[in-house]
């Protein structure tokens, strides 16, 4: 497989003109956008259902009595992660820059 990978590159440096390096760190940079893309749809998702903007605000949503641990507690968990995947991912975005 890596043999494989390794002639591909070679035939797209030549053909484009470009480094291996850059055409593997171009396609790291796309995956990534595109994960970050799939992330706050989810994110997104969650939020809208309970009408919040963060993992804060459902933290509030409970401290105010206003929904069930039972009913929501994977949601929460599920948006807190998500929440912090998003920062890492942007965070090695902003090394593309």
């Amino acid at each position: 497989m890596q043999t494989e990978t390794n002639k591909t590159l070679e035939v797209l440096a030549k053909e484009f003109s470009l480094s291996k390096d850059g055409i593997i760190k171009e396609g790291l940079k796309i995956f990534l956008e595109k994960k970050l893309r799939e992330i706050k749809t989810e994110i997104f998702r969650i939020t809208g259902k309970y009408k919040i903007a963060s993992v804060e605000e459902f933290e509030d949503l409970y401290k105010r009595g206003e929904i069930e641990e039972k009913d929501s507690w994977s949601d929460y968990q599920k948006l807190d992660h998500l929440e912090f995947k998003k920062d890492e991912i942007e965070k090695l975005l902003q090394e593309f820059k």
